[in-house]
């Protein structure tokens, strides 16, 4: 089993910077693509970024140009760097994995979520 634990969020003026991180833990046979989502009160999830175990990555156009998304396979780790942050960047960031278990089986885990909020 394979657990998410996402850190980093926080409150920040717009203009600023977070970089959250997701880190994974347990036991499996390969984590696949990873990814960050994010949610708001009364709207669908969003994909804001993935990235492939070979390091692939592709982003939502409201991402593309101020986030960047990276992983350390060694350490099992997945970050999101954000910067030139603005209020409609606030949500809760969702981490997803796409693992495949020691039995080839193939879930989708995720993580509670980290709540970011930008506003002066």
């Amino acid at each position: 089993q394979v657990r998410l634990v996402e850190s980093g969020g926080g409150l920040v003026q717009p203009g600023g910077s977070l970089r959250l991180s997701c880190a994974a833990s347990g036991i499996a046979r390969r984590i696949n693509d990873m990814a960050w989502y994010r949610q708001t009160p009364g709207t669908e999830r969003e994909l804001v970024a993935r990235i492939a175990s070979g390091g692939f990555t592709n982003y939502a156009d409201s991402a593309k140009g101020r986030f960047t998304i990276s992983r350390d396979n060694t350490n099992n780790t997945m970050y999101l760097q954000m910067n030139s942050l603005n209020p409609e960047d606030t949500a809760v960031y969702i981490c997803n994995a796409d693992v495949l278990h020691l039995t080839f089986s193939r879930v989708s885990v995720w993580g509670r979520g980290t709540q970011v909020t930008v506003s002066s």
